[in-house]
């Protein structure tokens, strides 16, 4: 993998998106029982943070839980927010300390009450923090996101004659705050996007991985970083 990137040096992007994917395929591959994978998941976004900040990034953009991850065994998807429950309890006092900002994208219905709440309670304790800002993309569609956005639109136009622009629709959007993502990484080889973030990925730098989210280290996310450096955004110019 690369050496580690001068910030200094190169243009580095101001917000990476990731879709995390391969932690039950990690779970058979170490024939292990259970969702193990998604517990050695949590690591693997800590290193995520971590190089985030020391390449001064932005805004990080995780791929949590999807709309269509309810369709997953339901003791998967209780132990998926389970997980999460812990997550927000354990780490929420680091990621202070770091001076990290969290924000929720995606639906909130559905949602356990009390995990909304821990997630209000984040937001709420980290919305003046000046470092990093953390997305969380939990039960997120982009195809939802979109129709919701339409609809939005249309109760607030329905009496008016104006005609709909690409600013009104990113006005609206769950990401209508955050800038859209220069980089996506994608691992465990997938090279799809799988309805995340289909409007704001129109002109961003895809990296896909041969890597099991699991086994996602720093030196992965240089890897991503060096990739991106070595592209030439034109944005659909020459």
């Amino acid at each position: 993998m690369s050496k580690s990137i001068s910030n200094n040096k190169l243009t580095l992007p101001n917000h990476v998106a990731i879709i995390m994917d391969g932690n039950n395929r990690w779970t058979k591959k170490h024939r292990l029982k259970g969702f193990i994978g998604h517990e050695k998941g949590i690591e693997a976004i800590q290193n995520t943070i971590e190089s985030a900040i020391n390449y001064n990034i932005k805004y990080l953009t995780l791929f949590i839980f999807s709309s269509e991850n309810w369709s997953r065994p339901k003791n998967e998807v209780t132990f998926l927010m389970t997980l999460l429950r812990k997550y927000l309890d354990e780490k929420i006092n680091e990621l202070l300390k770091q001076n990290i900002s969290i924000k929720m994208i995606g639906e909130r219905r559905k949602i356990p009450k009390d995990i909304l709440i821990k997630i209000n309670e984040c937001e709420n304790l980290t919305k003046r923090k000046k470092g990093l800002n953390l997305i969380l993309a939990l039960n997120y569609g982009s195809r939802n996101e979109i129709v919701s956005t339409f609809n939005k639109l249309l109760n607030k136009y329905k009496k008016k004659k104006i005609k709909i622009t690409e600013k009104d629709i990113a006005k609206n959007l769950y990401t209508k705050t955050i800038p859209d993502p220069d980089l996506l990484i994608r691992t465990s080889g997938e090279k799809r996007i799988s309805n995340f973030l289909l409007w704001q990925l129109a002109y961003t730098e895809f990296v896909f991985l041969d890597v099991l989210w699991p086994d996602f280290k720093k030196r992965n996310f240089t890897y991503a970083i060096n990739q991106y450096t070595k592209r030439k955004r034109r944005y659909g110019s020459r």
